[in-house]
């Protein structure tokens, strides 16, 4: 049986323009990926955004589709363009115009996992790297694609929320020194990838909620946003980054005891971003 690139998650009526997405929750790794890198299964899913999926899944219940990956991070990044290839590790590859991610190797195949450790023991055929890409990247943005036109078509407008979660040492950089940290980080691309009033209204969701709210930093978004967000288009897309101590143990990758009061809490800040999007009257799809 062949694994399918995404799961999708439909409400019973769309009420809504918002789309949710996950590009980083999937842990599949195809047959033989474990046994030709260096790592091990936990180190792999080092860099996924464990349980994000989990954490979102009662947007259907409010009118909005949910997109969630299947494949692990560690094999391709959904959240990168189809053609940043690192030459580190594909063969045949040009060296890009600098692009920080690709140097750092995490280009759309990456080349280390979380604190930089290296993920293959060989440098890896351009006609493999392509065949990843045609077999989970182009599936994926493809029906990313597809939502968003459907939201064009039933609502006039799109709103990507782009679902990401962050190690808590990523964000002892965010704020000031000695000052609180942020719960959740807001990408808009400093304002070129959605409308002002949508990411206030947002924001406003989460601090209704009662998480700390940041914007742009450390995270401004990164190919999904920047690729789907075009506001004078009324096409809008943010990035949703979540402090994963909230609700996971990181190091052993499991939910924490607080995970369910958290996805409780969150739950409602789903409703309210979903609503963002709903026409003025229209009920929910679960009404």
């Amino acid at each position: 049986m062949t694994e399918a690139a995404f799961h999708l998650t439909r409400p019973l009526r769309r009420t809504t323009s918002v789309v949710f997405a996950s590009p980083h929750s999937g842990r599949y790794c195809p047959p033989g990926f474990l046994s030709r890198t260096m790592l091990d299964s936990r180190a792999i899913r080092s860099s996924e955004d464990a349980f994000v999926d989990d954490l979102f899944d009662v947007a259907p219940l409010h009118g909005a589709p949910l997109l969630a990956a299947r494949i692990a991070r560690a094999v391709v990044d959904l959240n990168r363009a189809a053609d940043e290839f690192d030459p580190a590790l594909i063969e045949g590859v040009r060296r890009p115009v600098h692009n920080p991610r690709v140097a750092s190797g995490l280009g759309v195949i990456p080349r280390v996992v979380a604190g930089g450790r290296p993920i293959h023991q060989r440098r890896m055929p351009l006609a493999e790297a392509q065949a990843l890409i045609d077999r989970w990247w182009r599936p994926y943005h493809g029906a990313l694609a597809a939502l968003l036109a459907e939201s064009h078509a039933l609502f006039g407008e799109a709103i990507l929320i782009d679902c990401h979660s962050m190690p808590r040492e990523a964000i002892e950089v965010a704020g000031p020194v000695g000052g609180v940290r942020p719960d959740v980080v807001l990408g808009d691309r400093f304002g070129a990838a959605a409308a002002p009033a949508i990411v206030e209204r947002i924001a406003a969701a989460f601090e209704r909620a009662g998480l700390r709210v940041a914007r742009n930093m450390p995270f401004a978004g990164a190919y999904n946003v920047q690729h789907y967000g075009r506001p004078t288009r009324r096409q809008h897309a943010i990035q949703v980054e979540i402090n994963r101590s909230l609700y996971m143990d990181e190091h052993l990758i499991e939910p924490s005891r607080d995970f369910a009061a958290f996805r409780q809490i969150l739950a409602g800040a789903v409703a309210e971003i979903a609503a963002i999007g709903r026409p003025e009257g229209l009920p929910l799809a679960a009404e």
